[in-house]
């Protein structure tokens, strides 16, 4: 696969209608056991497919063999990984600029938090990532950063540790503002915050915390 500065990866998670609105010219896609297929049913030809294919039949698999311009395939029992972190080592291993993980939140708890926690894995490499879906957009504010974003339909602004403490936490451009707070896991303090400018910013002094944007 060639270099990309942006590397979107489709899960077998919830993708909605909208989510042909995450791609952009030039990205580099990755499809991840039937991410694959969605991607091809909406018309993309995924650099890399990868998986044990075990959530798609046996008439996909072939489809997304033949598009696919690379396709892998992993055993369902030896593999350490899930197919969604595969397909995000994958990325990784091309040093984006930023990586946009689709279809990462489903039904299974596990898979979508073990999916969330991806976020700490690209920060430790320096890679800007977001786990997105039709509904949420979440990302992560890491200690000595300002991380920045736009106002979207997604209302509600949720802000939630990753590590036991986080501290130094001051927003702008918040309904309610924080300066300095301190958030440790277990407390409901920084759910269902709202941002009202057009841009907001939130700056973390210590510690790892999950920017959730959500709407109903």
């Amino acid at each position: 696969m060639a270099d990309a500065k942006r590397i979107v990866i489709f899960a077998g998670g919830n993708l909605g209608k909208d989510s042909i609105r995450l791609i952009r010219p030039g990205d580099l896609l990755i499809g991840a056991d039937s991410g694959a297929a969605r991607l091809i049913e909406l018309g993309f030809v995924p650099d890399l497919a990868i998986g044990d294919f075990d959530s798609v039949s046996p008439d996909e698999l072939a489809t997304i063999r033949r598009i696919s311009r690379r396709t892998e395939i992993v055993d369902p029992v030896d593999k350490d990984y899930t197919d969604t972190e595969l397909a995000f080592n994958r990325a990784l291993e091309l040093e984006p600029g930023e990586i946009v993980i689709a279809g990462a939140l489903g039904t299974r708890f596990d898979h979508s938090l073990a999916n969330v926690h991806l976020l700490a894995a690209a920060h430790r490499r320096g890679v800007r990532a977001v786990v997105t879906d039709d509904r949420n957009e979440i990302r992560l504010a890491a200690g000595g950063e300002r991380l920045t974003f736009r106002r979207t339909d997604h209302p509600a602004v949720s802000l939630l540790p990753l590590t036991p403490v986080v501290t130094g936490i001051t927003l702008e451009g918040f309904r309610y503002p924080l300066n300095g707070a301190r958030l440790e896991i277990g407390q409901s303090l920084g759910i269902s915050n709202v941002l009202e400018a057009d841009e907001g910013a939130v700056t973390v002094g210590e510690g790892l915390l999950l920017v959730i944007l959500s709407r109903d």
